[in-house]
């Protein structure tokens, strides 16, 4: 396992930003139009061969080129004197079946994303992900925080449109973060780093759907650019949710009656309790999403990415 850095900046206490992809992809897509948007130089890379088989074979004239792998890759940049540096994932290494991150190879990636970040004097680790929420889609997702320490939890509270995990209308602050977002707060917390992951909410029913979820992706931004006391362009960010919000409402047209008006409950109530759309109502989404998604692409045109 190797990790080639291409340039030694000389950075003071940076943080480290990671996104990977997940649920909607509410985290990654957050994370890389950060980056993007404060134009982040390339710092190095993981190599592949240990975390991933390759997607394709490049081929020329008869031979072989290249083996083309998920990149795996770091990026930094100063920003109000304060330092950062970004680690995007294009995919979670998994052991077995499943989407997320488990087993040696995730725990081997969440020490090498360290690694570099402690190289460089980082003190604090950011991810960020998704949060399924039993809410409406029209309305505007709130970020749900876990952190590691009751002085980070202090700090968390003042950021707009965020609650921490324990906070949670009804529950007793405790739940699960899958894949590598989670791993990494505990290995970083072990390591003696801080860190916070900021997840923007999904609405239970869209979860499971291959569409991204940008609406959420904006409210993580957002309390991005509070923490780093910056202007972010949501431009690109509005045009995608717009896209995908005509594809949802047509789906959200074709509920049941009886199934909306539950659901319009959400509408109406900051956090609903469990079973304001029922398992039968649940199971009907289910058993049709893929269907409804088809018909609205197919509606639309081109699929939005």
């Amino acid at each position: 396992m190797t990790i080639k850095l291409y340039k030694e900046p000389k950075l003071e206490k940076p943080d480290l930003i990671v996104g990977w992809p997940g649920i909607g992809n509410v985290g990654i897509i957050a994370v890389d139009t950060l980056r993007g948007q404060l134009q982040a130089e390339e710092l190095g890379e993981i190599e592949p061969w240990d975390f991933f088989y390759p997607r394709k074979v490049s081929i020329k004239n008869g031979l072989m080129e290249d083996l083309k792998f998920p990149t795996n890759k770091f990026y930094y940049q100063r920003v109000e004197e304060k330092d950062l540096i970004f680690f995007i994932g294009e995919q979670q290494p998994t052991e077995g079946e499943g989407a997320y991150s488990k087993g040696e190879k995730a725990y081997q990636m969440a020490n090498l994303v360290l690694d570099v970040g402690l190289e460089f004097g980082c003190q604090r680790v950011y991810t960020s992900g998704a949060c399924v929420s039993l809410i409406h889609h029209q309305m505007k997702p709130r970020v749900r925080a876990v952190v590691s320490s009751e002085t980070l939890a202090r700090e968390v509270k003042k950021y707009q449109n965020t609650i921490l995990m324990s906070q949670m209308e009804g529950k007793v602050g405790e739940g699960v973060i899958t894949g590598l977002n989670g791993l990494l707060l505990a290995v970083a917390k072990k390591r003696g780093l801080e860190s916070i992951c900021l997840m923007g909410e999904i609405p239970d029913w869209l979860s499971q759907v291959p569409q991204p979820y940008p609406k959420a992706s904006k409210s993580v931004l957002e309390v991005f650019a509070e923490i780093l006391r910056i202007r972010i362009d949501f431009m690109a960010l509005d045009y995608m949710t717009t896209q995908i919000e005509e594809i949802i409402e047509k789906i959200y047209e074709k509920f049941p009656s009886e199934m909306k008006e539950k659901y319009d409950q959400r509408k109406f109530i900051t956090q609903v309790e469990p079973g304001a759309i029922t398992e039968e109502d649940a199971k009907w989404i289910e058993e049709h999403i893929d269907e409804l998604f088809k018909k609205g692409d197919k509606e639309d045109g081109e699929k939005p990415v």
